[in-house]
């Protein structure tokens, strides 16, 4: 289908797709800026500590860590670096492939991660879930999922 061949945005598409753009822009630097006002963490080491706590061995590669946090290398590099520098985070050579660094959660990493999750936490419900009603929880999930789906290129299936 040729650009031609596109009809343009219904009304309601159009608010829809607008309303969406907004809050993808909006709703992260909230939940920062809560985050550092509360914490003195960003979102961005916050969410680095969950994913390396979650991960095997509360380790991943950098590069792993990057894509999943859609930093560039560089960007994950300096933000592991601070975290280094207070001792949340080691970083460690792989055995196997010397160009292969992981990032290693430490445990005062992890008790830093359950100091700042409560004060996440109430962000969230404060930003988000308080504006979503139950019968509307499944339905924005299962929106939510199906445009993320989209969006890596994955086969649109059910959550």
């Amino acid at each position: 289908m040729g650009a031609t061949d596109l009809q343009p945005l219904s009304p309601l598409e159009e608010a829809a797709w607008r309303a969406l753009a907004r809050a993808l822009i909006v709703l992260p630097r909230a939940l920062d800026a809560d985050l550092v006002h509360a914490q003195r963490m960003t979102i961005n080491e916050y969410g680095v500590l969950t994913n390396l706590s979650e991960a095997p061995g509360r380790r991943l590669r950098m590069s792993e860590l990057a894509s999943g946090r859609n930093l560039t290398p560089a960007g994950m590099t300096r933000l592991v670096d601070r975290l280094v520098a207070e001792g949340l985070v080691e970083r460690t050579k792989c055995a196997e492939d010397g160009r292969v660094s992981f990032a290693v959660l430490t445990d005062a990493g992890f008790q830093r991660l359950e100091e700042a999750y409560p004060s996440h936490l109430a962000s969230v419900r404060a930003r988000v879930m308080e504006h979503v009603g139950p019968d509307e929880m499944a339905v924005l999930h299962r929106i939510m999922f199906k445009i993320t789906q989209a969006a890596e290129g994955c086969p649109a299936k059910d959550s």
